[in-house]
């Protein structure tokens, strides 16, 4: 008799960007660690992504809790074939990585000088967090939000019939 899977963690995030030292820097102005980079490449690798023969540099972040990690990786071949970095927040796919971070209005300023861009505002969302969506290097959509007090967005989502926050 076989063994049911047990899911035990996520490992990781993928992103492809056209300019791995970049992505890189502005990850670590977030407040990501640079855990390892290198080169993925040859025939064994491109069996898994289906792609054929393929050059990657790959760099992977991880957050200060050591728990989530971001894979950024740079295709030197095969070429990259499409792009999807500046589609709006409602396309299908890919939507945009969060952040919980202190000190939004610190950390906005520092990122606008990497080149990011604000997508809207900062807005509060039910007292719970201060949350706002950047554009980040190459135009990747990324979201920081500043948790306000003890409440979290689970205590809406577990209790919906409790008054607002």
């Amino acid at each position: 008799m076989m063994t049911k899977s047990t899911l035990m963690e996520m490992n990781n995030v993928g992103i492809v960007v056209a300019s791995l030292d970049k992505a890189i820097s502005f990850f670590k102005e977030i407040g990501l660690t640079l855990e390892g980079r290198g080169r993925v490449e040859g025939e064994w690798a491109g069996r898994v992504t289906g792609l054929g023969d393929q050059s990657v540099e790959v760099a992977m972040m991880v957050t200060p809790d050591g728990h989530s990690r971001l894979e950024l990786s740079q295709f030197i071949t095969p070429p990259v074939v499409s792009d999807h970095r500046t589609a709006p927040v409602n396309a299908l796919g890919y939507l945009r990585v969060m952040f919980r971070v202190d000190h939004l209005d610190e950390l906005l300023p520092r990122l606008l000088k990497h080149g990011a861009e604000m997508v809207g505002e900062v807005v509060n969302y039910e007292n719970i967090y201060r949350l706002c969506y950047i554009r980040g290097p190459e135009g990747l959509l990324i979201g920081l939000a500043e948790q306000l007090g003890t409440k979290t967005q689970q205590d809406v989502l577990e209790n919906p019939e409790n008054e607002r926050l």
